[in-house]
């Protein structure tokens, strides 16, 4: 170890964390100062900011002015329950699964719901082929695995003249990845992922073709209060004006318009994404020289572009897990990389999260850092 050179440059920030993730450049806590503390989020300020929030969202995002766009409890949890719960059952189902997330909403479907859904299912890596799906169905999917580091890469295989819905779990997607509104009927993500935000709210987006469903359909089963869209079989109207179902965090709020006025100057969603395509070419170009680390995503068309899935192939390692989690501890020791080990059911490596407000000097920093750590744990366990 004695001969393993240091590397000679840090990253200024080193988390890369995939959730909460990193806060936009250069932030600080004096950029909140304008959050109407102690101030009801039914006053005429408390209104105002999360109308805010919601009008930001359509310009950053490219959402269509015909869509629905509402702030939810839960997280990107919360959204996409409220999305499964109140839409589902009209039609037959479908459930696409390619990681942990997407798993759990299969679970819900066939569990708690008692769908008799068909399940459609790809090992961490891979997703599911999308030209076996069946769009007359409803259709549930992430678009991008945040565990496994794979994603859709477009929405060719979705028809536009489908005749069943498409809700879209994007968390991890949504600000980094180009999202086609017109193949997908529900849009689900959280602030405390791609823009940086704080947790424990989320956002559902909602096509004319879901609100028709909501206003038409009542499903089978009792509805909790929190998830309740519509009333007298019209849709809840104030939802989508920042009357929210409960009482959200105005401190968050704040934080979360902080971020969207970030990503409006540097020019919108596209200036966003070609930072988190940057972000992961900054990965990807270091190890593709390597014989030690690889892409845990197969296929490089459905390589992720915010949560980078890396695994290590050295037959030298004898135990794999234990052998990740100790690199993950050297890079966290050294300060050059907070919170990039591979999530918990995931296979055995790391996580870098590449999003749109991590800087690309930062993620090219730690690449070499990466080797550093692999080294020195290797001749550690030799």
């Amino acid at each position: 170890m004695k001969d393993l050179t240091i590397p000679a440059a840090r990253p200024v920030n080193p988390r890369f964390s995939s959730g909460p993730c990193a806060k936009i450049p250069h932030y600080t806590l004096d950029l909140l100062a304008d959050a109407p503390l102690g101030r009801s989020h039914r006053a005429a300020v408390g209104k105002a900011k999360l109308a805010e929030a919601i009008d930001l969202t359509r310009e950053v995002l490219g959402v269509p002015a015909d869509y629905r766009i509402g702030i939810v409890p839960g997280s990107d949890t919360g959204a996409v329950e409220m999305a499964m719960w109140s839409l589902l059952g009209a039609r037959p189902v479908e459930m696409l699964a390619w990681e942990s997330f997407g798993e759990g909403w299969v679970t819900d479907a066939v569990k708690q719901l008692k769908l008799d859904a068909t399940v459609r299912k790809a090992d961490y890596g891979r997703i599911v082929d999308f030209a076996q799906v069946d769009f007359d169905k409803d259709v549930v999917f992430t678009w991008n695995g945040t565990t496994s580091g794979v994603r859709v890469p477009n929405g060719d295989a979705i028809p536009a003249d489908r005749a069943g819905l498409t809700i879209c779990d994007a968390t991890s997607a949504a600000f980094a990845m180009d999202l086609p509104f017109d193949k997908l009927d529900v849009v689900t993500f959280s602030w405390q992922k791609v823009l940086g935000g704080e947790g424990a709210h989320g956002m559902l987006i909602l096509s004319p073709r879901a609100v028709e469903r909501l206003e038409t359909y009542t499903p089978a089963w009792p509805l909790p209060k929190i998830f309740r869209m519509t009333k007298g079989g019209k849709l809840i109207e104030g939802i989508f004006k920042g009357e929210t179902i409960n009482t959200p965090s105005m401190l968050a709020v704040e934080d979360y318009l902080v971020a969207l006025k970030w990503a409006q100057s540097l020019g919108g969603v596209k200036a966003l994404i070609a930072r988190a395509d940057a972000n992961a070419a900054a990965v990807r170009d270091f190890i593709a020289d390597k014989d030690w680390i690889a892409d845990l995503a197969e296929d490089p068309a459905t390589g992720s572009n915010t949560s980078v899935c890396l695994r290590f192939t050295d037959p030298a390692i004898k135990d794999g897990a234990a052998f990740a989690k100790a690199v993950d501890k050297r890079l966290e020791k050294e300060g050059v990389a907070l919170d990039a080990g591979a999530y918990r059911e995931a296979p055995a490596g790391l996580r870098i999260w590449c999003g749109s407000t991590v800087e690309t000097s930062d993620v090219a920093a730690l690449m070499p850092w990466i080797e550093w750590a692999y080294r020195a744990e290797l001749a550690a366990q030799a």
